[in-house]
């Protein structure tokens, strides 16, 4: 009796557990990205997205709404020296609707990355619009163009001191965490100096952007998500 009594049990204990099993494996995953590291449909929207035909617009656009972003640098690690290497790393371009366009980073000595820019500032940084509700929503994959995703290319330098405060800013306001964080780690403020600029919206190939026409880029209030 004791085991049909726990063949019983483990049964009824599987049944129960089903639907919440099935639950969890279907619904769509919660995004990570944007204003507050949540979804952007909850209490801050999703700022409407630029035309499409006005590369540079959409590039800044894609920046600004960008938490997070993968950079590409020159690997200084013995296994893989001189070959690419890529790390996911926290960003910001400015507050929320005060974005200025250069990417600011948060890095320590001890980050591969950081150690990597010491012998080679050269870097790559890609961010997509994955990162929010946008693509989900939409039903599109993210490596669909459709999803958008740009790909800036420059060097990365620590900031001088005249720009020292408002990537401290721009850095914590968007992750609050950073503030904590050991100060054993020396951590330091940076920035992605852009030379090239590419973007990806839609079929038929990359779009190039001049950092002119970047930094030429002024908001409309719609786009500004305040």
């Amino acid at each position: 009796m004791t085991g049909r009594s726990g063949g019983s049990a483990r049964a009824l204990v599987a049944a129960l557990l089903a639907p919440a099993l099935v639950a969890l494996l279907v619904a769509p995953a919660r995004g990570r990205g944007g204003r507050g590291h949540g979804d952007w449909d909850a209490a801050a929207p999703l700022p409407p997205l630029p035309p499409r035909e006005d590369a540079a617009r959409v590039a800044r656009f894609v920046t600004h709404v960008s938490d997070w972003g993968a950079l590409a640098t020159v690997s200084a690690q013995p296994a893989v020296r001189g070959r690419a290497f890529a790390d996911v790393l926290s960003l910001s371009d400015g507050p929320p609707g005060a974005g200025r366009g250069a990417p600011y980073f948060y890095l320590s000595p001890l980050q591969l990355s950081a150690g990597d820019l010491r012998e080679n500032p050269h870097a790559t940084l890609t961010m997509s619009l994955a990162q929010t509700n946008f693509c989900r929503k939409q039903g599109f994959d993210p490596q669909s163009p459709l999803c958008v995703h740009i790909i800036l290319s420059g060097t990365v330098t620590k900031v001088n001191q005249t720009e020292m405060g408002f990537a401290k800013h721009s850095l914590f306001v968007r992750h609050p965490e950073m503030k904590t964080w050991p100060s054993s780690h020396n951590w330091f403020f940076a920035k992605l100096n852009i030379t090239n600029i590419w973007v990806l919206d839609y079929f038929g190939g990359a779009k190039i952007v001049t950092p002119e026409e970047y930094y030429n880029v002024t908001f409309r209030e719609a786009e500004r998500g305040v």
